[in-house]
């Protein structure tokens, strides 16, 4: 009668992703390995049996190479190198499994960093031609206001002789 109550009860994706401990994205790869649709209810809301989830777990564990039972079973205490052959195999796998979840960690971060950093470049490069843009028109506000002293002492050079003539002062320059 349990069975029965198991099999018919529903879990929710959230649920799931619990009983999993992974994400949607897992989640759908590993409906696709267990061949499992999830089914919708009259309001169109995503569940999946209990025992659908029981498939899932498993699939889960052939994936990741765990075993599926949560409690590892107790292993009775020999003398002999079988226990420290399996202890010594069982530290080569937990260290390899950690190399490559460091690899894998740092390519990540790596293609979101360089993901982040790809259009950095074309702003580096606008900033330098703006910058020069700038450095070349202070220069020529520079030059500008040379021409506008000079003007304005050629300018300043004439003066007015009467009925609109004008006589220019002679200007002398020291060298």
């Amino acid at each position: 009668m349990i069975e029965e109550k198991l099999k018919e009860r529903t879990l929710t994706p959230q649920e799931v992703r619990t009983i999993l401990r992974t994400d949607n994205k897992e989640i759908v790869e590993l409906c696709k390995k267990a061949d499992i649709r999830p089914r919708k209810n009259e309001k169109g809301h995503t569940y999946f049996s209990y025992d659908e989830v029981k498939s899932l777990r498993k699939v889960q564990a052939r994936v990741n190479g765990v075993v599926s039972n949560p409690i590892a079973p107790k292993v009775p205490a020999t003398v002999g190198s079988s226990t420290s052959m399996s202890s010594s195999t069982a530290i080569k796998n937990i260290l390899s499994s950690l190399q490559e979840l460091e690899t894998k960690l740092s390519d990540r971060i790596s293609k979101v960093i360089d993901e982040k950093l790809e259009g950095m470049d074309d702003v580096v490069v606008e900033l330098i031609r703006c910058k020069t843009d700038n450095e070349t028109l202070k220069q020529k506000i520079v030059d500008l206001n040379k021409e506008v002293y000079q003007l304005k002492n050629e300018l300043n050079s004439y003066r007015p002789v009467g009925l609109g003539f004008y006589k220019k002062k002679e200007v002398y320059v020291w060298e």
